[in-house]
């Protein structure tokens, strides 16, 4: 029995491909013929391969695609939509199959480095000035990511949050937070002004730790988790795609876009799609 090649880990998953391939532009066939179209399944595998191991383009195995093939599709893809209709896509499965919990939602913002700079990069003043881009989390009680804004790294997660809220619910075509809806955020979200506005203009239950609070929390045992630890966790996930890990991508758009693929694979995964 032969066994699995050592790209198939990198290759987007089946279930994932079936979906994408339903969002795709038309492609038509020229009756004069010509030059044949690129096989679109290894173009998404090298897409996905790319984002998942961070080498550059050029450095894509030719078995699944020529890099400049594979950016060449994935700028288009990334006009058009198709990353952020995958992880809407992903949503309904996960809301169908498991149910949405909008109870408890987080937000949370990692920063992560950039070295080519480019739109909402910006100078990272926990890592000496450096060029760095902050991503601004939204996950639902589950951890499944909801909500996304990207700034530059100088930019504070609260100023981030309204960007992010809104991101949510557009996707989810509301103007307000469904009743009962509880927000989690840590100490950097620390202000009676910011609690007032989320209550008041989303209709969130704000729950904010003090540093005080997250001071105690520490020094306390057998404590048991904050409910935004999921959103840290996302993070986390979201950081094995080693392509957003670091940002190469100089265009926004294009890292955005790297980060909606990888939304749309962990909500998949949450919702067992794969198996």
């Amino acid at each position: 029995m032969e066994g699995k090649s050592s790209l198939d880990q990198y290759r987007m998953p089946d279930a994932m491909w079936e979906q994408m391939k339903e969002l795709l532009p038309e492609y038509p066939v020229h009756e004069r013929g010509g030059r044949p179209r690129a096989d679109l399944r290894r173009v998404a595998d090298a897409i996905f391969y790319r984002f998942r191991t961070g080498c550059q383009w050029k450095a894509i195995p030719r078995e699944l695609a020529a890099g400049s093939t594979a950016h060449q599709y994935f700028q288009e893809w990334a006009r058009c939509g198709v990353f952020e209709r995958m992880w809407e896509v992903a949503l309904q499965y996960f809301h169908e199959l498991r149910g949405l919990d909008w109870r408890w939602q987080s937000v949370d913002g990692a920063v992560t480095k950039a070295p080519l700079g480019g739109e909402k990069t910006g100078k990272n003043p926990t890592d000496r000035g450096k060029l760095g881009v902050k991503r601004s989390l939204m996950t639902e009680g589950h951890g499944v990511p909801v909500g996304l804004a990207v700034d530059g790294a100088n930019v504070h997660d609260i100023r981030l949050l309204e960007a992010t809220i809104e991101d949510c619910l557009e996707r989810f075509g509301l103007q307000r937070a469904p009743e009962g809806s509880h927000l989690c955020l840590d100490k950097a979200y620390d202000s009676a002004s910011l609690k007032a506005f989320v209550e008041a203009v989303y209709g969130y239950v704000a729950h904010i730790r003090s540093r005080g609070e997250e001071r105690a929390d520490k020094k306390s045992k057998g404590r048991a988790k904050p409910r935004r630890w999921v959103t840290e966790r996302t993070h986390s996930w979201l950081n094995r795609f080693r392509g957003i890990l670091i940002r190469w991508e100089k265009k926004v758009e294009n890292h955005i876009a790297g980060l909606h693929l990888a939304c749309a694979y962990f909500t998949f995964k949450l919702a067992g799609v794969f198996g």
